[in-house]
């Protein structure tokens, strides 16, 4: 009775609660890098460094390159935080596929080395 009730929760419930539980764990690895933010902020200053022309046209050059130099690193930072989101997410959905197409083999998998192991 017990051995029934495993396999109608593992190709029932479990496997419903595995394939939630995967969408949980790529929406969590988007959101630990802050993809969304990241991609909405793109073009912003570095950690918003931003300098204020004075009256001369000097200072307003000065200013100008100045943040374009921000804007410049927050782009390259942005990107390469972006790059590392998206191998990460790469790997977790190559980790999840896995885990998706093995669960219901792992069963089947116990019986037939339980069977080979008595058998010899």
């Amino acid at each position: 009775m017990l051995a029934f009730e495993l396999f109608t929760w593992w190709y029932g419930q479990g496997w419903a609660q595995l394939s939630k539980n995967v969408r949980h764990r790529i929406v969590g690895t988007s959101n630990m890098f802050s993809v969304p933010i990241l991609i909405q902020t793109l073009f912003s200053p570095w950690k918003r460094i931003i300098t204020y022309p004075g009256a001369s046209i000097d200072a307003k050059l000065r200013a100008f390159g100045d943040n374009m130099v921000s804007r410049a690193v927050g782009f390259t930072v942005r990107v390469l935080v972006l790059l590392a989101a998206a191998i990460m997410l790469l790997i977790v959905s190559i980790a999840a596929i896995i885990e998706v197409v093995a669960w219901p083999l792992v069963p089947i998998m116990a019986l037939i080395l339980l069977v080979k192991g008595i058998t010899g």
